[in-house]
């Protein structure tokens, strides 16, 4: 395992879990240096037992991935040996509403730092820089099928598409430089610290304050599911082994319609704040009785399925969590974590993140 891990985006929903997995992870002896711009869904409160429980082995730097001169700076200030690149706009819905934003971090960032990483590593052998991306620069599957590591890219929303173009810099840079290079496109998280724009988060907490479940078109887009924990242990399976210039699927192999998952959630709630014991319900009602069906998004990806056999076979990866496990998980994660909900609902962290960071 390498010594000292730039981890960008690392404040993040899957960037912040990762940084907890590796270090749980026996093999890892190293240090950790956390980049990370703090914009909207960027909280360090994800990893205030990290600090505090690692302080001479973890380090945080405020800084924009676009920003040449600072990663330059702290690539030498640590000496890193290995990126592991989770920073990245992700939410499809922003990505239509504003594309630029996606352009600067996906694009352009992930130049900068490819171009770092060149100029710092050289001809050096012992060194990696991992790309994390996802299954939606794939495009749209039909009823059956999957994606495969070489299914052709076709992606639909300005997030899927700055994705595959960032992805496309990252192996341009593994021929044309030989920089030693990984790539892995997951599927959809899920878990613990995901900030509630999206689907998973966003419902569970619609349902605690009783309000409408909106399901874009007709509730059917279907996508594959990974509990959070197993995707970065696949990613750390593929830091420690895998081969160079090669990419990875990672899936959780759990196909679910978007509506199933909203049933499936209805149910979970209820089970542990029952709906007629909630006071934001209107009495007599349950939670399924707040699903609401909206207008379709434009563009929007009918299905999503992960072919992960890859990964298994050459690098034994196997997922731990079956997907109701997880989602039982994550229910009890946010309705035990009020404190963080609340702070992300009312924007009091932004308030925290300013006191605490504003002069990094």
């Amino acid at each position: 395992m390498y010594n000292n891990i730039l981890v960008t985006g690392g404040c993040g929903f899957i960037g912040s879990n990762f940084i907890r997995t590796l270090f749980k992870n026996n093999n890892f002896k190293g240090n950790i240096i956390n980049i990370d711009k703090l914009t909207y869904a960027a909280n360090p409160l994800n990893l205030s037992d990290i600090e505090k429980n690692y302080k001479s082995r973890y380090f945080f730097e405020k800084s924009c991935i676009c920003n040449f001169d600072n990663t330059d700076k702290i690539f030498k200030k640590y000496n890193i040996d290995c990126v592991v690149h989770f920073a990245a706009e992700s939410h499809v819905d922003r990505s239509i509403e504003s594309p630029l934003e996606f352009i600067n971090t996906n694009i352009t960032g992930t130049f900068s730092l490819l171009e770092t990483a060149r100029q710092n590593w050289k001809e050096k052998k012992d060194v990696l820089f991992h790309h994390i991306s996802t299954d939606e620069v794939y495009g749209s599957l039909g009823e059956t099928g999957f994606f495969y590591e070489s299914t052709c890219y076709d992606p639909r929303s300005p997030y899927s598409a700055s994705k595959a173009s960032s992805d496309h810099l990252v192996r341009a840079y593994f021929h044309t430089y030989n920089l030693p290079v990984t790539i892995t496109n997951c599927s959809n998280n899920y878990g613990p610290y995901q900030f509630p724009e999206k689907l998973i988060p966003f419902m569970i907490l619609n349902m605690i304050k009783g309000k409408n479940l909106p399901v874009y078109g007709d509730g059917k887009n279907v996508r594959d599911w990974i509990y959070v924990d197993d995707h970065n242990e696949a990613v750390i399976k593929v830091i420690e082994k895998g081969i160079k210039g090669q990419t990875y699927n990672i899936g959780g192999e759990t196909e679910m319609s978007n509506i199933d998952i909203v049933n499936l959630l209805c149910e979970s709630v209820n089970d542990l704040i029952p709906a007629s014991e909630n006071k934001n319900m209107e009495k007599g009602k349950n939670y399924k009785d707040l699903i609401k069906f909206v207008k379709d998004r434009p563009g929007h990806d009918r299905r999503y399925a992960i072919n992960c056999d890859k990964i298994k076979k050459d690098l034994s990866f196997n997922q731990s969590i079956p997907f109701e496990k997880g989602i039982k998980k994550t229910v009890e994660w946010y309705l035990n974590n009020t404190d963080w909900v609340d702070s992300i609902l009312t924007g009091e962290y932004k308030n925290w993140i300013k006191k605490n960071y504003s002069d990094r």
